[in-house]
């Protein structure tokens, strides 16, 4: 049941959003999606849909997960950074594609729980730290950065940390305009930014918002 759940999952909603890339669909398929999902919606592990989880949070769908793996192009070397692990299912497939994942997650919760995921589905190449992104300060720079959560304002905070020839993915935005982009660190320094397409996701914690408007 799961296989061919898990198979449509991939035909009619990953490939259907312009995910192409052989390698990402593969990594998508093998990786158990399932085993990532709270138990109490474990029916929904293959749906096109945010699936809850604790603290308010959400899944990104899997047409979203498709789509920043393959616009991050990672290669077998890269160092990467994940900013919020949430459930750690985008993690796993990061992990399978690169060398080494660094993951971020505020809720420790969440941290706790993918982890938990992580170990159960030997994905032993990535670490989750308990941390908020924007008071963590990084021991280098990364090859590749995934940013999960929005940013409701352009912020250049993660572009720092960014390797030259680096790549990174982020959405900006408020409801109901969000944009996701593809950011480059050139070799002399400079970033290039690619736009890619809409998208709605729940804003990082802590992230610099627009002032709200008074009388």
């Amino acid at each position: 049941m799961n296989e061919a759940a898990r198979q449509q999952m991939i035909t009619q909603q990953v490939r259907a959003g312009s995910v192409l890339d052989a390698e990402v669909l593969q990594v998508m398929a093998e990786v158990p999606r399932e085993r990532f999902v709270p138990q109490a919606f474990r029916r929904l592990a293959f749906a096109d849909t945010a699936v809850p989880l604790p603290g308010g949070q959400e899944m990104l769908t899997p047409q979203v997960a498709g789509r920043i793996l393959q616009a991050l192009a990672i290669g077998k070397a890269d160092r990467i950074l994940e900013i919020g692990t949430g459930s750690g299912f985008l993690t796993a497939c990061l992990a399978r594609l690169g060398a080494q994942v660094t993951s971020l997650e505020i809720r420790h919760e969440l941290a706790d729980a993918a982890r938990r995921a992580l170990h159960d589905t030997s994905s032993s190449n990535c670490e989750v730290l308990a941390q908020d992104a924007f008071a963590w300060q990084p021991p280098g720079t990364f090859d590749c950065i995934a940013v999960t959560g929005s940013l409701p304002l352009p912020d250049t905070h993660f572009q720092e940390w960014l390797a030259p020839g680096g790549r990174m993915f982020v959405v900006v935005g408020q409801p109901p305009a969000m944009e996701a982009w593809l950011l480059k660190r050139e070799a002399h320094g400079a970033i290039l930014g690619t736009s890619l397409f809409e998208t709605c996701l729940p804003p990082l914690d802590h992230a610099p918002r627009p002032d709200s408007f008074t009388f």
